[in-house]
């Protein structure tokens, strides 16, 4: 019994009429396909491997031999073959190379394993070793593969003393291959083997389950079953005891949206409704009960399956008794995106915001158009720019919403860059259960930087569809709306399509509109910032640290300023101009520009402002000329210049809030002064009020935006303002950061801009002043009292280039001032010399004519120092100089004088002249005798040629 058993499975095992002879067949098959190819691996990665060792054994022995010790100086030799033969010899047997060759630069052999070839040239491309680069061949000689490996030898100045050519034949590959073949065909005998015991078992165990039935009759059986099964009008379901669906139709799914793996899945898991999964778990018969599944009325019947001796279960049928309803379905649908486009028009486009709108679109979408929506939008375009639009032009986009109903889905999460080829205007759906999303199907999308991958992943995770739409607006591709749809949903058809266009086509000017409007935000910011100060001047009088905030919605005319003036003083600005928009950011560029060059002329607050308020004036005039719509140039200003030397503060207002004083120990004060009008409105003059600042004080000056609010008068903001700033020690940058902090903990409404300045005093050490006598002889005290404060100072370097320059500015003024005379020197980050009078004459440099014995002195000045000036005060004038200490030059020769070879006692102070002809105390018109008059001609006395210093005064040299 046994031998006819087993006899009976060895021929069912090499039969191909069996299930068992197929399987065994099939699993020979493919074990000899597999050991095939491996053993061709095998053989090819053998022969690779023993290529790469021949590779490297003949680079290393060439390299050893041509860096061994005394190969260049046999090289050089008057015989190089007599050395290096048996060297290279003895090498080539040691290392089992097929040759050792040595050769000159010229490719002549010095050495060869046949003699006969000594003293021949090389053969191949050697001479790219010449260039001092080593190389490796390979190529098939009449002895089979050949591998060769050429270095260069080097001298020690760099230059080529000759080549090692060393060769080996590559005979390791058929070894490798040999010993694979013979692994390979005792793997395939084991393999072979255990195949079969495998079939056998195999073989028996299909007889058993298959009752004996052959495959014809068994395929034919299942072909009749699925057949019956999915052809049906009615769902049937098949339930176990343990509650799992085991079987369903299509039919069943379609009615109860089953998902793709519902068999196997336990009845409650299946996302069924409760009533539905209570009628199929029950147990209990039923015949033709109705049951709602969505819009569909079915009507169920329910049998026990172990009736007849089967196992224990249930089988369910499903009829859809919902013809009558199709219509009514149908309007439903209709009148469902009819709301669905009301509620796009109300919820869409609420926000200028572009990122907010492609979200409300795709919030609007989702759940009740399809399951998944994504929102893709071109990258913004440089300023002045449209995105770009051509068949050929890929356009690059990122994703910029998503909205889902599973949170699990795998698309690409928002910020990502897709892209996209804008080959196509209209919308195009696709069918995922039936095309996919290949790689044909993603080119006719026109989707860019798709992972193919990526198609097969959404198809297992359960997408059924997708529709991919255009926003286009102004004939503009703006980006990209897909709406998705998982599986148990219908495609999408003709009517979705129209709705989808219809519903993106909406949201796409909204998407337009918001884009332009940023676009034209960052243009005016980016204006904006580019005309606000970048960095600080450097100063040692004020520490200073400055925010400046831009509106929520739309750019202002705030600014700030930090100017630096001469004699340790420092000017602070800020403003607001009127209105807002790309016009308020440029005329606060031309008021900034206006303030810069009004304080070079070093003018007080309340003059600079006067001035500032006649250019605005001179705006608005040129404006209104032009278009009789131009908005006005209004502004208010605040300009304040503070003393570091006596510690006082000087500010003009022109409608602006007045600064906030914080004293050292804490207490907050607001320095009352009047605020005059805003600049543009004219009628008017500016008046400046000074006070004291201790040291340590902050100031802290700001634009309205900071204080006042819609929601909130200026008097509650000055007080909460006082609150943020008392009782409390903060350097400039953390007070910047808590009056922020506690003035506007949302983004402003207004712009607003910040400057806060900790005072700082010059010492006393760092000043010097001395009353000067309208006395000629005056001048040499004033030398040497300025020598000997340079030199307490360590200054000794200075003292020269500053007595010539006080030597010519007190001169002046004891010449053509009026007393009392003062000088003052300023030892901060330069040397400062300043020389005060009570006249209001104004010093004017000229070029001196060779003939003329003076009119060089202001020349001089000039040259030696960093900068000059002339600054008029209440009581009259300073002229002042400034240089920057430790950057003499090393070469004094001005305009042909040598400084270094000038001794200052050489001046004639009772004739205020020189010897070297230089500075003799005339103004540059005249003012001495024998002076040239303006018009160049003689001027006797000097009489007329002082006009051109001042108005009715001598001038200064």
């Amino acid at each position: 019994m046994t031998h006819r058993s087993l006899g009976r499975d060895l021929r069912s095992l090499f039969s191909l009429r069996s299930v068992a002879g197929q399987v065994f067949c099939f699993t020979l098959a493919l074990v000899l396909l597999l050991i095939a190819g491996g053993a061709i691996a095998l053989v090819l990665q053998g022969r690779r491997d023993s290529l790469q060792e021949a590779r490297m054994r003949t680079l290393s022995v060439a390299e050893t031999f041509a860096h061994s010790p005394g190969t260049v100086a046999a090289l050089d030799s008057k015989n190089p073959t007599a050395i290096l033969q048996p060297r290279a010899e003895e090498v080539r047997e040691r290392a089992h190379v097929a040759s050792v060759v040595v050769a000159g630069p010229q490719g002549i052999r010095y050495t060869h394993p046949d003699p006969a070839l000594i003293g021949k040239p090389l053969r191949g491309p050697y001479k790219q070793a010449l260039t001092g680069r080593s190389f490796t061949q390979s190529f098939t000689s009449s002895l089979g593969p050949v591998v060769n490996s050429v270095v260069p030898v080097t001298r020690s100045d760099g230059s080529i003393a000759g080549l090692v050519s060393v060769a080996i034949t590559d005979k390791a590959v058929t070894r490798v291959a040999d010993r694979s073949i013979s692994f390979s065909i005792a793997t395939a005998v084991a393999a072979f083997a255990i195949t079969a015991c495998g079939a056998v078992l195999l073989s028996r165990r299909l007889r058993r389950q298959t009752h004996g039935l052959g495959p014809a009759e068994m395929t034919r059986m299942y072909e009749h079953h699925d057949a019956v099964l999915h052809a049906v009008r009615e769902g049937v379901l098949i339930v176990d005891a343990d509650q799992r669906l085991t079987l369903s139709n299509d039919e069943a799914r379609r009615l109860l949206h089953l998902p793709p793996d519902a068999e196997g899945r336990a009845v409650t898991d299946l996302g069924l409704d409760a009533d539905a999964a209570a009628l199929l778990t029950g147990g209990e018969i039923v015949t033709d009960q109705v049951l709602r599944s969505g819009n569909r009325l079915l009507a169920v019947n329910v049998r026990h399956t172990d009736e007849h001796g089967g196992p224990v279960g249930s089988v369910v049928t499903l009829r859809d008794t919902t013809e009558l309803s199709a219509v009514t379905g149908r309007a439903a649908l209709v009148r469902e995106r009819l709301m669905l486009l009301y509620e796009a028009g109300a919820r869409i486009g609420t926000t200028l915001d572009v990122t907010r709108t492609a979200q409300e679109l795709a919030d609007v979408a989702t759940p009740g158009f399809a399951d998944v929506t994504t929102v893709d939008l071109a990258d913004p375009t440089p300023p002045g720019e449209e995105p770009a639009f051509g068949a050929a032009v890929p356009l690059d986009m990122r994703r910029t919403a998503i909205a889902s109903t599973d949170p699990r889905q795998p698309l690409y999460p928002v910020g990502r860059q897709v892209g996209l080829l804008p080959s196509r205007t209209a919308a195009m759906r696709i069918d995922i259960a039936e095309s996919g999303l290949g790689p044909d199907v993603i080119a006719r999308l026109g989707w860019r930087n798709w992972n193919p991958e990526r198609g097969e992943n959404l198809r297992r995770f359960g997408f059924r569809a997708v529709l991919s739409v255009p926003l286009h607006a102004r004939g503009v591709i703006l980006g990209l709306a897909n709406f998705w749809r998982f599986s148990g949903a219908e495609p999408f058809d003709d009517d979705d399509q129209s709705f989808a266009e219809e519903l993106v086509a909406r949201a796409a000017v909204n998407v337009d509109n918001a884009r332009r409007y940023t676009r034209e935000h960052e243009m005016a910011v980016a204006l904006q910032r580019s005309l606000l100060p970048r960095d600080l001047p450097e100063q040692n009088a004020l520490e200073i640290a400055h925010r400046y905030l831009p509106a929520r919605a739309e750019v202002g005319g705030d600014w700030f300023d930090v100017i630096p003036l001469p004699g340790a003083r420092v000017a602070l600005v800020v403003g607001d101009v009127v209105g807002h928009g790309l016009h308020a950011a440029a005329t606060m560029g031309r008021l900034r520009t206006s303030i810069h060059n009004f304080s070079a002329l070093d003018l007080a607050p309340d003059e600079l402002l006067g001035h500032l308020d006649e250019v605005v004036s001179r705006m608005d005039l040129a404006e209104a000329a032009d278009d009789s719509s131009a908005e006005i140039s209004g502004a208010t200003c605040l300009y304040a210049i503070y003393d570091a030397v006596s510690g006082n503060c000087s500010v003009a207002r022109a409608g602006h809030p007045g600064p906030a004083l914080v004293l050292p120990d804490g207490t907050v004060e607001f320095p009352e002064g009047p605020a005059g009008l805003p600049l543009g409105i004219g009628g008017m003059p500016f008046e400046a009020t000074e006070f004291h600042v201790p040291e340590g004080s902050r100031l802290v000056l700001f634009t309205d935006g900071l204080v006042e609010r819609r929601d909130r008068d200026i008097d509650a903001g000055l007080e909460l303002l006082r609150d943020a700033l008392a009782d409390r020690d903060r350097t400039p940058e953390e007070t910047c950061d808590d009056v922020l902090e506690a003035m506007l903990p949302d983004p402003p409404i207004d712009d607003v801009a910040l400057l806060v300045a900790r005072t700082r005093i010059l010492d006393p050490d760092q000043v010097a002043q001395w009353d000067v006598a309208t006395d000629p002889a005056a001048v040499a005290g004033v030398r040497r009292n300025v020598a000997e404060w340079l030199a307490d100072r360590g200054l000794d370097e200075e003292a020269f280039t500053t007595e010539l320059i006080l030597s010519e500015l007190v001169t002046n003024a004891v010449r053509y001032g009026t007393g009392p005379i003062e000088v003052r020197l300023l030892y901060d980050r330069s040397l400062t010399c300043e020389v005060s009078d009570t006249s209001n004459t104004s010093p004017h440099l000229r070029y001196a004519a060779t003939t003329d014995e003076g009119g060089r002195g202001l020349f001089l000045v000039a040259q030696i120092a960093e900068r000059w000036g002339t600054r008029y005060t209440e009581t009259g004038k300073v002229i002042w100089s400034e240089q920057t200490v430790g950057e003499q030059s090393e070469d004094h020769t001005v305009t042909g004088l040598d400084l270094d070879d000038l001794d200052l006692d050489d001046l004639d102070l009772d004739g205020l002249d020189m010897d070297t002809g230089v500075g003799n105390g005339e103004n540059d018109g005249a003012g001495g005798e024998g002076g040239t008059a303006p018009d160049g001609g003689s001027a006797p006395n000097g009489a007329d040629g002082g006009r051109r210093g001042g108005d009715d005064e001598p001038g200064h040299r």
